[in-house]
């Protein structure tokens, strides 16, 4: 089994593909306007209109509402990250921090207030533990 995507559901996909185009870099693709994805090379971060829910049948998904799963994503360099997007972001959780698992990590809030985590392991051991996922 392989994991292939998270989706967000969001009363207004422009303004969170809007800020996940700044946070990944990258330019999502638009199948349909209440739908978009950013494909990268781990996986794909999806996000679709709250209108899309009555697809998955009534009261399954609620946009905006989500306190239980943290967003991450593996960067290069944290403190890089968090100087390009200090400017950008508007709720930030935790500015640069070393985790006691050995990644240094920061924490901020996507417009909707879902938790998104940066992260670059630091210490010899988170750095291997990586390094054996990407083979």
């Amino acid at each position: 089994m392989n994991f292939a995507s998270i989706r967000i559901i969001t009363n207004d996909v422009d303004r969170l593909v809007q800020f996940y185009e700044q946070v990944t870099g990258v330019t999502a693709e638009r199948p349909a306007p209440v739908f978009a994805e950013f494909v990268l090379p781990s996986c794909t971060l999806a996000i679709a209109h709250a209108q899309t829910a009555r697809l998955f049948g009534s009261d399954s998904v609620e946009a905006a509402s989500n306190r239980t799963v943290i967003i991450e994503f593996f960067v290069e360099d944290v403190e890089a990250e968090y100087a390009r997007l200090k400017p950008f972001v508007e709720s930030w959780v935790q500015e640069p921090t070393t985790m006691p698992w050995g990644n240094r990590s920061l924490l901020l809030r996507d417009p909707d207030g879902n938790l998104v985590n940066l992260f670059t392991p630091v210490t010899e051991e988170a750095i291997q533990r990586f390094s054996r996922r990407s083979r």
